[in-house]
């Protein structure tokens, strides 16, 4: 059974995605909150595995409860909600640790298979939607990091496919560009997010473009 949270300021909102939620088998609504604070409350005592998370809310916003959900080490992945597809309080939810995001106005079979998608550990982002969103904000991105080098444990070959996570292709693409099967281009991801202590591949690419691997662009 996968639990659910759901966060927004409107209720209308909220009861129509309980109304969605609730509809399948396979997963129940734990729990609702207007803000991020009342979310951060809850999710204290409640356990849960996905959180919608609407990104502009008053007293917390979205992007500050993603932040502190990931800080303490909550179980639960956050999908955030946006009304706008380019919307940089969008990408910061996803700097501050979200898996993906989706549009209000996304269909309610949209809305369960992002929530199945979370809760299998993938992303929900589209590889299209993640070359727009950074392309969109990379004038607010830093400089890249100094000391260390991050990347430094990768592979040539898994540095390659970091690479491509970052300018947003799906595995099927990847594995036509490098002539290599998708079964081997999935493994390759999995490590790369292994060794860089990364839930998905969406942190993948941010990652990537703060370090310089990838400039806006490229």
């Amino acid at each position: 059974m996968i639990r659910v949270v759901i966060v927004d300021d409107q209720r209308l909102v909220r009861t129509g995605l309980v109304m969605v939620v609730e509809s399948e088998d396979d997963m129940r609504v734990v729990g609702q909150a207007a803000d991020g604070i009342e979310a951060l409350d809850l999710l204290a005592t409640t356990p849960a595995d996905v959180v919608l998370m609407d990104v502009r809310m008053p007293r917390m916003d979205g992007v500050e409860a993603t932040r502190r959900l990931v800080e303490r080490g909550d179980a639960a992945r956050v999908l955030v909600l946006t009304t706008f597809d380019l919307d940089e309080h969008a990408f910061a939810a996803l700097k501050a640790g979200a898996s993906g995001f989706l549009l209000k106005d996304a269909s309610a079979e949209d809305v369960l298979a992002a929530i199945r998608t979370v809760h299998a550990g993938d992303a929900v982002l589209a590889p299209t939607t993640t070359r727009r969103l950074i392309a969109h904000v990379a004038r607010d991105l830093p400089g890249p990091r100094t000391g260390p080098d991050p990347l430094a444990r990768l592979t040539e070959r898994e540095r390659e496919i970091l690479v491509e996570i970052a300018t947003g292709e799906s595995n099927a693409e990847i594995a036509r560009r490098l002539y290599v099967s998708e079964a081997t281009v999935k493994t390759h991801v999995g490590r790369v997010l292994a060794k860089l202590g990364l839930r998905d591949r969406v942190q993948a690419a941010v990652l990537a473009y703060e370090t310089g691997l990838v400039r806006p662009g490229q």
